[in-house]
This record gives structure tokens, sequence and C-alpha cells, in this order.
């Protein structure tokens, strides 16, 4: 028998309050449970949304890139166009049209001549497909807010529109190189006569046309271009010609002028010495004088003229290895 004596109490609850309890229970679960749904529907909503930013930066880096790439293509398909549009001026087969050519200079083809028919242009996909060219899926949809981002829609239109340009420009590009070429083939005597290149190395430090004078400061017309060397540096012919002057000249100093045939001719001034003589047969890049400044000059340069049937033009046409 223990010392120790212990009271006994009993708890007796109504059944009313048993169901009280109960609901309160069931309730309170509901609610728990709600709240672990929409918070488990918050996080998933958080990692899609942090998904697509990822994906959203990751798009914009692809966009810059073909965009680059397309700005590079453009510049390349428009040196392309200046040097067949200076080709295709100076070797006219139409002499009394190339010498249009050769005293206006070079024209560039207007919008409406190289615009294509949108309806007879395929979609950028099947030119991409054609010649291995990736291009990017459309903007991914916004399953957070519901709705394409307007913007990167835009700018893959634009893309597009601008990948369809550049592969039909390309396209025109070759074909009428190709024409180019079976034209060339037939006029090789009238190229190796027509200048096309630089006929010193050097910076171009004077344009053609009228300018300042560096001797008077009036307002005189230039007719040729210089090109700031130093002195001694071999001047080359640009086409071959004959020897028709070399000698001195009181406002040229040293002169070389080469006749190339076709009304055109070539002058190089201001020599310190000259290396040719009247009647001398000479190919293109022959070195015919040197670099100086003689005559009226400023300082050592190379002025450079060309002229068609009397005519000065400009030689920044006729220069094709710029």
């Amino acid at each position: 028998m223990t010392d120790r004596q212990g009271v006994v109490r009993r708890l007796v609850l109504s059944q009313s309050w048993f169901k009280t309890i109960a609901v309160c229970g069931v309730i309170g679960f509901i609610i728990l449970t709600s709240i672990l749904v929409d918070y488990v529907g918050l996080l998933l909503q958080d990692i899609e949304s942090k998904k697509l930013k990822v994906q959203n930066r990751q798009l914009k880096a692809q966009f810059a890139v073909v965009e680059g790439k397309l700005d590079s293509l453009d510049k390349s398909l428009d040196r392309v166009q200046s040097f067949m549009t200076k080709l295709k001026m100076i070797t006219d087969t139409n002499s009394d049209q190339r010498t249009l050519n050769l005293t206006v200079g070079a024209t560039t083809p207007s919008a409406s001549q190289i615009k294509e028919s949108m309806e007879d242009r395929e979609p950028a996909s099947f030119h991409a497909e054609e010649s291995g060219i990736s291009i990017l899926k459309k903007p991914i949809l916004d399953n957070v807010k519901g709705e394409l981002a307007r913007s990167e829609e835009n700018k893959f239109a634009t893309l597009s529109v601008r990948i369809d340009r550049s592969i039909k420009r390309s396209e025109l590009k070759e074909q009428g190189v190709l024409d180019l070429w079976e034209s060339l083939s037939m006029q090789q005597s009238l190229m190796r006569a027509t200048p096309s290149i630089r006929p010193s190395r050097g910076y171009l430090t004077s344009e053609f046309g009228y300018r300042p004078s560096p001797l008077s400061g009036q307002l005189k017309f230039h007719s040729g271009i210089d090109f700031g060397v130093p002195p001694g540096t071999p001047v080359h012919a640009t086409a071959d010609g004959v020897v028709s002057f070399a000698g001195f000249d009181a406002g040229y100093g040293k002169l070389v002028s080469i006749d190339h045939g076709y009304g055109v001719v070539t002058r190089y001034a201001h020599n310190s010495e000259i290396f040719v003589t009247v009647g001398q047969k000479i190919k293109r890049g022959d070195v015919v004088s040197a670099s100086g400044s003689t005559g009226q000059s400023t300082g050592p340069h190379c002025h450079y003229e060309v002229r068609v049937n009397g005519v000065p033009v400009d030689p920044t046409n006729y220069i094709l290895d710029n």
C-alpha cells in the first residue's frame, strides 16, 4: 500500500463541444492546405519566371549576335555594290557611254532598281535552311502574364525581313558579278588601259574639286587628288599606256603624263625624279617617278590626275584597291 494518494479528476465534454472542436480542426486543416498549395504555386511561378528571364536574356544575346552579323553582311554587300558600280562604269563596252561614265562618275542604283517583289520572295526560314543559317525561334510565351513580349516579337519580325533582304541582295550581287565577269573577259585590253589602282602609298590629303588654295588661300579648282608621302616614294602607273610627257612644268614641277588610249590620260606631278621617257610603253604598276615637292607645292606629295578627252575627272572613281 503506498503512502501517496491521488485525486482523479474527470473532464466531461458535451457532444456539442466535441462537434465544435472537430469542425474547427477540419477548417484549420483546409486553411493550412490552401496556404501550402498557394505557396507551392507561387514557388513554381517564381521558378518559371526566373527561367523565362534567363531565356529572355539568352534570346536578346542571340539577337545581338545575329544583328551584328547582318550589319557586317550589309556593309560587305555595300562594298561589293560600290566595287561593281565602278567596274561597270569603267568597262562599259559602249565607248560613248563609257566616256560619259568616266566624266560624270559612279552612280549608285536607286532603291527601285534593287527592290524585290514581296510576292516572289521566299520566307527567311527557307533561305536559312538552304544556306545553313540558324534562325532564332520566336519569342517565348510569357505564361505568367499570358501575353507575348511585343518588343521581342517586333525585333524578330524586323530581323526576318532584314535576313530576307540581305539574302536577296547577295543573290543579285552574285548574278551581277557573273554577268560582269562575262563582259570583262571580252574587254581585257580595255581593262589594262583603264586606271584602276593607287599611284602611290600614303594618305589622301586633298580631294578632287574646289578647295582653298594652299598657296593663295583663295577658292580654286583642284583637278586631281593628293597623297601625302615622304620624298622619294615610288609612283606607279595606274594602267597600261605610252608616256606622252616627261619633263618640267612650271605649275606641276617634274611631271609625267601617260596616254592610255580611249581618250584617257593620267598625270603624276611634283616628282623629285622621273624614270621614264616620252614614247616609252608602260604597264600598270611600273614605277615612273619618285614623289617630291617640285613646282607649286607646299610639301612632298604625289599629285594624281585622270583626264577623259581633256576633261579632269575624279580619280577616286578609278581606284579599286582601296
